[in-house]
């Protein structure tokens, strides 16, 4: 297979809807109820533990082996690229008219783990203590993008790697642009709260 299909076969990887096909099995339309979103923290509102955590490693993993074939193929750059790449898919899916579906963080996490674990521990810790702390997923999410943001130069990254944290974190804050709306506005559903 010609390296360059590894690309191809990364934003296939991201556009692949695990929260829809989790909800499909249970008669839920995900895009229709709860945020929206096609992402882990709606499966988790609307389908449940099991469903959610399903459907949590599913977007991880897509992320995970998108950074893995690219950086096997091609170095730090294909990493990166193939992590944009299963990222962009998932947050403006193809299967739904490329309309916003998913704010890729999940998948974000897989790349970072593969990639950069070191900043991949800072953020999954920033994030997991902001969650405990305030139960709204959205800010661990911010918070935890800023720290990739931030951490990719706290411990001297490449530039490739670099280049993925900013833009992959700015991409993230900019998808949670409403539900940081809704934090400042006191109406942010918290992690538990039924709909």
């Amino acid at each position: 297979m010609p390296r360059y299909l590894i690309f191809i076969l990364a934003y296939s990887l991201g556009a692949i809807p695990f929260a829809y096909l989790a909800g499909q099995l249970k008669g839920i339309d995900v895009r229709r109820h709860g945020s929206g979103n096609i992402g882990t923290t709606n499966a988790f509102r609307l389908l449940g533990v099991k469903l959610g955590i399903l459907v949590l490693l599913g977007d991880f993993l897509k992320g995970a082996l998108a950074a893995f074939l690219g950086y096997w193929a091609y170095g730090p750059w294909g990493g990166i690229i193939g992590g944009f790449l299963v990222m962009t898919a998932h947050s403006w899916n193809p299967l739904f008219k490329f309309r916003p579906s998913g704010k890729g963080v999940a998948a974000g996490f897989g790349i970072i783990t593969v990639l950069m674990p070191k900043v991949m521990f800072v953020a999954i810790a920033l994030f997991l203590l902001v969650v405990v702390i305030t139960r709204f997923v959205s800010m661990g999410s911010v918070v935890g993008a800023l720290a990739v943001a931030i951490t990719v130069f706290v411990f001297q990254e490449p530039f490739a790697y670099r280049v993925f944290g900013l833009v992959a974190a700015s991409a993230v804050i900019y998808l949670h642009r409403s539900n940081i709306k809704r934090v400042i506005n006191g109406t942010e559903h918290r992690f538990g709260d039924k709909q």
